[in-house]
């Protein structure tokens, strides 16, 4: 009896023992913004959570790292961002890592459909003198190239198209399986879960847009060409091509003609940054107003929240344009 106690002891010691190895299996995985994270999170369910930097609410246009930010880099086993064009805040930090840390970066790594910058008129201008590091650089045209490390011509937000989003899941979780055999199996069904369900969603957004294809509308910045050129709409321009910077009376003017030239019916704003300068735009043009939001700044973390997003997109697109 008292031999049964003391193996059970033992047989309970080596299991505590073995614990915090089994549960340290996964790697480690940090996201950058909140509409990748979400996708990663739905490829990682079951397994472990990965860590988010730019919290909900905040822009990657002028994120800084905070300490804590800073000491989940320093024990990240993978990194997944979009880019430097358009998290430029991580490049030297990323540059400082060892070389056993996995670097995804989606722009160059992900084999995705690939949008130039729209610049110059409608679409404001690149001032490659402010210091800003998003986006900058002249158009070669690549719209659909891969694999390229010179994607300054690029626009960044690649996750806005369904599409891309498959390409992110379908990369990342290979990516995953490579460095985490062990839950290989699960990272794979998670990824065809969330395919299965951008499919559907894709199909859903495609029929909700079709009556709005040929309504001209103004943005706050030249955000969302992705998810415009999939569903074929029709952007008219974009009030400043830099979020972070406020748009000057000159430009202000132009806009003001431009949404009375192409009898854009919306003007939409950003919950990032409420600019109080869309009023000013549409003050006796007719236009109406809306909001956009292309990292789901009020979303919780989840895969759910990357259709949430892609939803709300659509909605909101579809309530502003529909109104007589």
């Amino acid at each position: 009896m008292r031999s049964r106690r003391l193996l059970a002891g033992l047989t309970a010691l080596v299991l505590v023992m073995l614990l915090p190895t089994v549960l340290q299996a996964a790697p480690r995985v940090v996201v950058s913004i909140p509409p990748i994270h979400n996708l990663v999170s739905g490829i990682m369910e079951g397994v472990a959570e990965p860590v988010l930097l730019v919290p909900g609410g905040a822009s990657p246009h002028d994120y800084a790292l905070r300490p804590s930010d800073m000491r989940h880099l320093q024990s990240a086993q993978v990194v997944i961002w979009v880019g430097r064009d358009l998290e430029g805040f991580l490049e030297r930090p990323l540059a400082r890592l060892p070389e056993s840390v996995t670097k995804v970066t989606l722009l160059k790594d992900a084999d995705l459909v690939r949008h130039e910058l729209r610049e110059g008129g409608i679409w404001d201008r690149h001032d490659h003198g402010h210091g800003h590091d998003h986006n900058h650089g002249h158009s070669h045209s690549h719209s659909h190239s891969h694999g390229h490390d010179h994607h300054h011509d690029v626009d960044s937000h690649v996750w806005l198209s369904p599409e891309n989003a498959a390409r992110i899941v379908r990369h990342v979780a290979d990516v995953l399986a490579d460095k985490d055999p062990d839950h290989a199996d699960r990272y794979g069904e998670n990824r065809d879960r969330i395919l299965a369900r951008l499919e559907t969603l894709d199909a859903t957004l495609q029929a909700r847009l079709e009556p709005v294809q040929g309504h001209p509308f103004i943005v706050f910045h030249d955000a969302y060409q992705y998810f415009e050129r999939h569903y074929g709409l029709t952007p008219a321009g974009s009030v400043t091509v830099d979020p972070a910077r406020p748009a000057g009376a000159r430009r202000i003017q132009e806009i003001r003609q431009r949404i009375q030239d192409s009898d854009a019916i919306c003007v939409f704003s950003e919950p990032q940054f409420r600019p109080a300068i869309v009023e000013t735009l549409i003050d006796g043009t007719g236009a109406r107003t809306g909001v956009l939001d292309p990292l789901g700044a009020d979303l919780p973390a989840g895969v759910e929240s990357y259709f949430q997003l892609l939803e709300n997109l659509g909605q909101s697109l579809v309530d502003c344009l529909s109104q007589p």
